[in-house]
């Protein structure tokens, strides 16, 4: 058993998967004709989000849709998937090309291999095996999610991000009434997948974080 195989507790059956999981498409900056891991990438975030919906299901059974969705979001976020690439140390077993400066520990290369090896645990072990390995990468599954209750447009902005694909709210200025000194302005924000709100304050600030709030608890009740 190898190292990494260790460190995921999966001992893979085909090698040749786990070491495709492992080439970055930076290596074919040096070797064109080298198969990266793209195609494990795509298929492996399809079983981080089978595995996030089927854990947060089971781990907040009183909770409704919009809600576990965004347990889910957390649960398999570029970020969250970044941390748990480094506590592996995932970083020191990718191919790169050979004049590649080092790697930052907060680059989505980390992230988008972690997706590569769920993809190679998944075609070489099945539900079971990718479920195994999903256990063991501390992921954030009890994190309260009203830990940005002050800052409700920085939340929905890292909500939206860590989206599949990655998306950003936007911001919509309906109307602005009232003298210039006092104005009234309403401002609709929308996230595509999430839904959008509507509020009212009296500054564009006010309202956009207004509007947030009211998308934040609209998905999450």
């Amino acid at each position: 058993m190898t190292e990494l195989e260790k460190r995921i507790g999966y001992r893979f059956k085909d090698m040749s998967l786990l070491e495709a999981a492992l080439v970055t498409p930076a290596c074919r900056m040096e070797c064109p004709e080298i198969e990266d891991n793209q195609r494990l990438e795509f298929l492996g975030d399809a079983v981080f989000g089978l595995l996030s919906a089927d854990a947060v299901f089971e781990a907040y059974p009183w909770e409704q849709e919009g809600k576990l969705t965004v347990r889910r979001t957390h649960l398999v976020s570029t970020t969250a998937l970044i941390d748990a690439a480094n506590r592996l140390g995932l970083g020191e077993f990718l191919k790169r090309n050979s004049g590649a400066q080092p790697l930052s520990p907060r680059a989505k290369a980390l992230a988008d291999a972690m997706e590569a090896v769920m993809g190679a645990v998944w075609l070489d072990g099945g539900f079971e095996a990718a479920k195994s390995v999903f256990g063991r990468l501390e992921l954030p599954i009890d994190e309260n999610l009203n830990e940005w209750s002050d800052n409700p447009k920085g939340h929905l902005q890292v909500i939206s991000q860590s989206m599949k694909p990655s998306r950003k709210p936007v911001y919509t200025v309906d109307s602005v009434k009232g003298p210039s000194h006092a104005p009234v302005v309403t401002v609709t924000v929308e996230v595509a997948g999430l839904g959008r709100a509507t509020a009212t304050a009296n500054s564009l600030r006010k309202a956009e974080t207004a509007a947030a709030a009211a998308l934040l608890e609209k998905c999450c009740q």
